[in-house]
């Protein structure tokens, strides 16, 4: 068959293949199962990324995308800037709404830390989130939610871990949701740094 179906862009086929991971994880993926995901032909995935790991690698490199994508979603909808940065992790971490979906996308994690073509994509996805969070942080410094003087590279390095701790660990107790522990551990690791008087219309003051 000549050329791209039309309507099936690459973005909605890897989107896909992020869902049957979260479903079956890395290891059980069949080019079958995302081409069933998006009304395609196995033999189309193959024209496009040649083979699961190409489409695997794919999916990997376009995740580098992704935060600043996220980021602009979430200012968008959310005036303080630490009303936005709970939205980024939370919605960073869609994709793990159950312990199971949570521990297929790590099994992908695993395979990141393993290999030398993923890992290299893992790693610039990691920093691009940093980014962004330390971003939201300045902002949120300059709109007065957070003390002046603020270390933000600091924190936004504890933030990203806060995050990486409350999934695993959420995920082996499995009480309340992922949202709320993301809340709750982002909250933690911002309370020191939060002013005397918080900011009107921030997560921190007064409804």
């Amino acid at each position: 068959m000549a050329g791209r179906p039309r309507g099936v862009d690459d973005a909605v086929i890897l989107r896909a293949a992020a869902e049957v991971i979260g479903r079956v994880g890395p290891a059980k993926l069949t080019l079958a199962a995302v081409a069933d995901e998006v009304g395609l032909v196995p033999g189309t995935l193959i024209q496009r990324f040649g083979s699961k790991r190409g489409l695997l690698l794919a999916l990997a490199a376009r995740s580098v995308h992704t935060p600043e994508e996220l980021r602009e979603r979430v200012r968008e909808r959310h005036g303080s800037p630490l009303a936005a940065l709970l939205a980024f992790a939370v919605e960073s971490m869609s994709d793990a709404a159950t312990p199971q979906s949570y521990a297929n996308h790590l099994a992908f994690l695993c395979m990141d830390l393993t290999d030398p073509e993923f890992h290299e994509h893992a790693l610039a996805v990691h920093r691009a989130q940093g980014r962004v969070i330390e971003a939201l942080l300045d902002e949120a410094v300059a709109a007065g939610e957070l003390a002046a003087g603020t270390g933000t590279a600091a924190v936004a390095a504890t933030i990203q871990t806060a995050i990486a701790g409350a999934g695993l660990t959420w995920a082996l107790e499995r009480r309340g949701t992922l949202a709320e522990r993301l809340e709750r551990e982002i909250g933690s690791a911002l309370a020191p740094h939060l002013p005397s008087t918080p900011a009107a219309g921030s997560p921190s003051s007064p409804a």
